[in-house]
C-alpha cells in the first residue's frame, strides 16, 4: 500500500504522531507488530481472553482518536506487521514487513516520510543461574501479566534496578503472587544529585508514593542497595541469593542471604531500539537516535520519537510523538511547523527529558557488576558463550574491541545478533559498546527474500548486503 507517512510502532509515541499528522490531512500507515495498538505501556489482553484493561483518560483519548481516523480513512492500522527493513527509494521509502504470527508473508508499505517509534528493549545483565527456568525479565513478567493475564510464579522476587521494578512488583502482588522482596541495587543517596529535575515533576513523586503504598499494603520487603548474586536450583529456580552493596557497588562480605522463590523477575533498565535507524544511516549517539527540535533525524524524510530517541517513559513519548506528527504534516506540505501549535508539548518534552536524565544517573548499574560474573556463567545464550571465553579472548588472545571478541567467541552471532548480550559482553570485556549497522532488524526467511517484490527499486538501491560475521 501507499501512504504519505509510515509510522513504525503503535506505542504512545507512534499513536500521538499518527493522530497529530492525520488531524492535519496526512494519510498515515500505522505499522505495528502487536495484535492491538498501545505498545508495551498500553498493552491490552489478547482478544480471545475477553477482558480489557482500564488505562485512564489518556489511553481512551488515544484509542478514540485512532478509531475515528481509521473510520475516516486517514489512518490504516496494519497489525501483526513485523518490520525488518526500511529502504530509501526515489519517491520516498519502502517499509518491508513480515505479516502474521508465522512471519512468512512479505508486505511492502511505501510512503513519502517515515517516523521511527520503535520503542526499547530490556537491558540484560547476567549472573550465575540466570538461565534457570523461572528467571524472567521484569518486562517479560509485565507482558505476561498485561497481555496474558497470567503470573510467572507463585512466590516471586523482583530485582535489578530502575523504575520498571515498581509496577512489576505491585502488579504481581495485586494479581495474587507473593512478592517476597523487591531488590533494588541503586543507592537512594544518588537521587539527591538530580533533586531539582525530580522535584520539577511532582506528579511523578505522587505516582512513586502510590507504588510505595501498594508495596506496604502487600507487605513487600524492599531491599535497597542490594543485588542478586546468584539464582539457585537444579532443574528450575528454587531461590535467590542476595547481598548488600557498598558505596562502590561491590558486594559487602557477610551480607549474603537466601530468599526462597519460584520466580525471579529481573531488569536493569531499557535500551532504545535503533536497528532501523542504523540501517537508514541515521546518527546514533549514546545508544539513542539523534533528533532535532522537530524530532527529525539527520536523514531527510525520517523522524524518530519515543524511547528510540532516549528512554523517558510514556508521557515523554507522547510529547515527542505529538511534535513529530505536527512537523511531518508541515514539512510534507512544504512549510515549517507553527511553533505556537507545539509550545506546550515542547515544554513538557524539555522537562521530562531532564527528569529522565536524572533517573538515568540514579539508576545506572553499579560499576562492580561484571566482577560478580563467574567464568562458567553463560553470557550469550544463543551461542552458549560463557564469561570465561570472553575474558580469555581479551586477556590471552588480545581482543581489544567487541567485533574481535565476537569473531573469537561467537558471542553475538546468534538469533538476537547481540541485541540481548551486547551490553553484558562489553562490560565483561571492558570494551565500549559500538553501533552495529545490521542489514535486517529481525531474522528473515530466505524464501521471503526470494519473493520480495522488486518494483520501484532502482538497481543502485539494492538491499544492503550483510557482513560475513553477521551471518553467524
Amino acid at each position: 500500500m501507499r501512504a504519505d507517512l509510515a509510522v513504525i510502532g503503535a506505542g504512545p509515541a507512534g499513536l500521538a504522531a499518527s493522530l497529530a499528522a492525520a488531524a492535519r490531512g496526512v494519510r498515515v500507515a500505522l505499522v505495528d507488530a502487536g495484535p492491538e495498538a498501545g505498545g508495551q505501556f498500553y498493552r491490552q489482553p489478547a482478544p480471545a481472553l475477553g477482558s480489557a484493561r482500564h488505562q485512564g483518560r489518556t489511553w481512551r483519548r488515544l484509542r478514540e482518536g485512532l478509531d475515528r481516523h481509521i473510520a475516516a480513512g486517514r489512518i490504516h492500522h496494519l497489525k501483526d506487521h513485523h518490520v525488518w527493513c526500511v529502504e530509501r527509494e526515489s519517491a520516498g521509502f519502502a517499509v518491508h514487513a513480515l505479516l502474521g504470527p508465522e512471519q512468512e508473508e512479505p508486505v511492502v508499505v511505501r510512503a513519502a516520510a517515515v517516523l521511527l517509534a520503535t520503542g526499547a528493549h530490556e537491558k540484560v545483565l547476567p549472573f550465575p543461574g540466570w538461565t534457570l527456568p523461572g528467571v524472567v525479565t521484569a518486562g517479560g513478567a509485565q507482558a505476561l501479566l498485561k497481555g496474558g493475564l497470567v503470573v510467572p510464579g507463585r512466590r516471586a522476587v523482583v530485582a535489578g534496578t530502575g523504575p520498571l521494578l515498581l509496577p512489576v512488583a505491585t502488579g504481581l502482588a495485586a494479581a495474587g503472587t507473593t512478592v517476597a522482596a523487591l531488590v533494588e541495587s541503586a543507592d537512594p543517596g544518588r537521587f539527591a544529585r538530580g533533586a531539582r529535575a525530580l522535584a520539577a515533576e511532582p506528579g511523578k513523586a505522587v505516582e512513586a508514593a502510590g507504588y510505595g503504598a501498594r508495596l506496604l499494603r502487600h507487605r513487600v520487603r524492599v531491599l535497597v542497595r542490594h543485588t542478586v548474586v546468584a539464582a539457585e536450583g537444579a532443574d528450575r529456580l528454587t531461590g535467590v541469593a542476595v547481598a548488600a552493596l557498598d558505596a562502590d557497588g561491590r558486594v559487602r562480605p557477610g551480607t549474603e542471604r537466601r530468599i526462597p522463590c519460584d520466580c525471579l523477575a529481573v531488569g536493569h533498565g531499557l535500551l532504545p531500539h535503533t536497528d532501523l535507524a542504523e540501517t537508514l544511516g541515521c546518527r546514533v549517539d549514546g545508544g539513542r537516535v539523534g533528533v532535532d527540535d522537530e524530532q527529525r533525524t539527520d536523514v531527510p524524510g525520517v523522524w524518530a520519537a519515543g524511547e528510540a530517541t532516549g528512554v523517558g517513559g510514556a508521557a515523554l513519548a507522547l510529547a515527542e510523538g505529538h511534535l513529530a506528527g505536527g512537523s511531518i504534516a508541515a514539512r510534507l506540505a512544504g512549510a515549517a511547523p507553527d511553533p505556537r501549535g507545539g509550545e506546550h508539548a515542547a515544554e513538557r518534552r524539555a522537562a521530562l527529558r531532564r527528569f529522565a536524565a536524572a533517573l538515568d544517573r540514579a539508576y545506572a548499574p553499579r560499576a562492580g557488576w561484571a566482577e560478580r560474573i563467574t567464568d562458567d556463567t553463560v553470557v550469550c545464550r544463543c551461542e552458549e558463550v560463557r564469561a570465561g571465553a570472553v575474558r580469555e579472548a581479551v586477556h590471552e588472545l588480545g581482543a581489544g574491541d567487541l567485533r574481535t571478541v565476537k569473531l573469537l567467541t561467537r558471542a553475538g552471532m546468534g538469533w538476537c545478533q547481540g541485541r540481548m548480550c551486547g551490553t553484558a559482553v562489553a562490560g565483561i570485556a571492558g570494551c565500549p559498546e559500538t553501533v552495529t549497522r545490521r542489514p535486517f532488524a529481525r531474522p528473515v526467511p530466505l524464501g521471503v527474500l526470494a519473493r520480495e517484490p522488486e518494483e520501484g527499486r532502482r538497481p543502485e538501491q539494492g538491499r544492503p548486503q550483510p557482513q560475513q560475521d553477521e551471518l553467524g
